[in-house]
């Protein structure tokens, strides 16, 4: 049997810190960094005699982030004891919620190369985050940092939805999207901010019985979350195809290696042995209360995508793609009211903003300039002050040294020249230079024209017009 005969299944929980500024049931502060045990206190610490009070604006986010994600919300909800030892976790329990969460039965849709498909979320619901070990490089021993203790979290459970690891990355990117629309989590998930526990089973295409799941704790990065299901989904199906069995384990993703190692058999639900928190009352919610919330959510990425094709007309695909991020679209919006030019907005996004962030292995939230400069850039070559040629250059050194444009420009001495003299003189040295291009393009060869026009550039540094530059040369050849 080939591997084309077995189907991939993936669920995911999504872990998310929330933004607020104190921790879920404390007012120690939430921001990341810091000495370690400096953002602690004695309920951090599960000191004894201690008792957590609920952060009303983490109901408030939660409530937010299910409303944007189509999921019912809850009424009537509480916090549970999650029972469990491990070392950066004092109080040897996790309050987390168990069998009546938040929010419940939502969904988000995400583009497939045929298709868009809906991937069905099971349940949004609150929980605080362990500590922290920071591990002795030497191995003697390991140091607990309780600064994260009790930072407050949403987990996302997703449906097994998902049938390969580009789904998952599409649908990791668009959760991300959308909270970072909402403003609920600043999603860095270098810092951990957003991380997903990935459960992958494989099983044979037909069959409606999964197969048995293994999950992938931590995960907070796309590269290695994609990689990890493709390796660990080979692993699977080799083992079925040599008569094995596979076990349900919690394993550990060796981004050095690319393989995955056991950790642990999967704890089921009774091995937590849950129980309502005690010491937190009941979360009650008014239909008032919800509806305020709903009230807050500003537009979405399906809204503005409708919006962008009607009013600014774009492609979809240029819509989609600037609207992908929050930090993409407010950039565009920004942009567009410098230079009113909303296409090329959206091409300069599309090509040389995301590339050069590619290059550096940077997210659109670390652009260093605004979308005014970029509106002013565009507008200089709309003016003929710049050519594209250079304005690409002026880009580049927008991320190196970020100032607006005209500075750069200015200091670097990059005006386009736009003087028929100055242009009509390299036009004519260019043709005496090359006298073979010349009898090429007469002879028909309209590419002897292009290498005209681009020797006349490098002869200019790209400075000089590049539609005059075309007209003269023209003129001139047909004398």
């Amino acid at each position: 049997m080939s591997r084309d005969d077995y189907e991939v299944v993936i669920g995911l929980e999504v872990h998310c810190e929330l933004s607020t500024k104190t921790k879920i049931f404390c007012s120690c502060p939430t921001e990341f960094g810091g000495e370690p045990n400096t953002h602690c206190c004695p309920i951090c610490m599960a000191m004894p005699g201690t008792l957590p009070v609920l952060n009303e604006k983490v109901v408030e986010y939660a409530v937010k982030a299910g409303l944007a994600t189509n999921c019912k919300i809850s009424q009537n909800s509480k916090n549970d004891r999650k029972n469990y030892f491990y070392p950066d976790l004092p109080k040897a329990y996790q309050i987390s919620q168990y069998d009546m969460p938040l929010c419940y039965e939502g969904y988000v849709t995400i583009d497939t190369e045929d298709t868009e498909k809906k991937i069905r979320l099971t349940r949004i619901h609150i929980e605080e985050d362990a500590g922290k070990l920071n591990h002795d490089e030497y191995g003697r021993g390991s140091f607990v940092d309780l600064n994260r203790a009790g930072v407050p979290l949403i987990e996302i459970v997703s449906e097994p939805d998902l049938r390969s690891s580009k789904e998952v990355d599409s649908y990791i990117r668009k959760l991300k999207s959308i909270l970072e629309y909402i403003e609920v989590s600043d999603c860095k998930m270098q810092e951990g901010s957003l991380r997903a526990d990935v459960n992958v089973s494989v099983r044979k295409k037909g069959s409606k019985e999964f197969g048995t799941r293994t999950e992938m704790k931590n995960m907070s990065s796309f590269r290695s979350i994609v990689r990890a299901i493709d390796y660990e989904a080979e692993r699977q199906i080799d083992i079925l195809e040599n008569g094995g069995v596979i076990e349900q384990e919690t394993l550990r993703w060796d981004d050095i290696s690319g393989k995955t190692f056991s950790m642990r058999n999967k704890e089921d639900a009774q091995d937590y042995r849950y129980f309502p928190d005690p010491d937190l009352v009941a979360i009650k919610l008014s239909d008032e209360y919800i509806e305020n919330i709903r009230k807050t959510l500003p537009e979405l990425p399906e809204s503005r995508i409708k919006r962008y094709i009607a009013d600014f007309e774009l492609t979809e695909k240029a819509a989609k793609f600037v609207t992908a991020s929050k930090y993409y679209s407010n950039m565009f919006e920004e942009a567009i009211k410098e230079c009113n030019n909303p296409k090329a907005v959206s091409n300069w996004i599309m090509s040389d903003v995301a590339r050069i962030l590619n290059e550096e292995d940077k997210e659109p939230d670390e652009i260093p300039f605004t979308g005014k400069d970029l509106g002013e850039l565009v507008s200089l070559i709309d003016k003929g002050t710049i050519s594209t040629a250079i304005a690409k250059k002026v880009l580049e050194e927008m991320f190196k040294n970020p100032e607006v444009p005209s500075k750069i420009i200015e200091a670097k001495g990059w005006v386009q020249i736009s003087d028929e003299g100055a242009i009509k003189e390299v036009v004519m040295q260019v043709l005496e230079a090359n006298p073979q291009s010349v009898a090429d393009y007469k002879a028909g060869k309209d590419k002897a024209l292009g290498f005209l026009v681009g020797q006349a550039m490098k002869a200019t540094k790209g400075k000089a017009n590049p539609q005059m530059l075309n007209k003269m040369f023209l003129e001139e050849l047909k004398k």
